[in-house]
């Protein structure tokens, strides 16, 4: 049994837990500040330390996040389960939409006609029913390795869609999903938080998205204008 002061309140568990990742963790290496309160968050979610070694964050990727949260980005992501850990609270008043298409019946219709994943749907209905105004979003995949490549081969055919203001790729598993982060971390996008591992998951992938969430409530309280780094 653990001791007497087992009975914390949320806060405090967080607390502690967080200062007992810093004090495990050691030397940072080469992790900004900012960096850093994202890797910590993926350790915190997962318990695994692996993160600090083989999670790649492209320059300035982690304040392009905050400001796409802030500007109001739509959010998508390939499972209903990374879009349900997004902690809505944490984004405020932004008034960011979410949304995952992949049992929308119109993704499910393409992917039968097409015999694509429904991964790979989505990410088609997304381009031409949900971003198609120009915007880009922030893309969230942990789960759905067809997706993230999907996703990329439409970006690298078709010079007109918009960019993505951020993608978080962190799918799990073994066929394609080592290769599709390692082929985000070569595709030359400006913004992009990944793995070169098969570790991830749409928990470890909605934890990203709440670490950027929670510097954007902040900076938004202490009234700093948004910043997206030139890529």
């Amino acid at each position: 049994m653990p001791d007497d002061n087992w009975k914390l309140a949320p806060a405090d568990i967080e607390a502690r837990s967080f200062a007992m990742i810093d004090e495990e963790a050691g030397p940072r290496g080469n992790w900004s500040d900012e960096d850093w309160r994202l890797v910590r968050r993926l350790i915190h979610t997962s318990a695994d330390f692996d993160y600090m070694r083989d999670l790649v964050v492209s320059p300035g990727a982690v304040r392009a996040g905050v400001a796409a949260l802030r500007e109001g980005a739509i959010v998508l992501t390939d499972t209903h389960m990374a879009l349900s850990g997004i902690n809505l609270r944490r984004l405020g008043s932004f008034g960011n939409s979410m949304a995952c298409l992949v049992d929308d019946v119109r993704a499910v219709s393409m992917a039968g006609d097409s015999g694509v994943t429904r991964s790979m749907a989505a990410v088609d209905l997304a381009f031409s029913s949900v971003i198609n105004r120009g915007e880009g979003a922030v893309w969230v995949f942990g789960n759905a390795p067809t997706g993230l490549l999907r996703l990329l081969e439409r970006l690298g055919s078709d010079p007109s869609l918009p960019v993505p203001r951020l993608v978080v790729g962190l799918p799990v598993g073994f066929v394609n999903a080592f290769e599709s982060k390692k082929a985000l971390s070569e595709s030359g996008l400006p913004y992009f938080i990944t793995n070169l591992s098969r570790k991830g998951g749409s928990n470890v992938a909605a934890a990203a998205v709440n670490a950027l969430a929670a510097m954007a409530r902040e900076a938004d309280r202490q009234g700093r204008a948004p910043e997206t780094p030139a890529p």
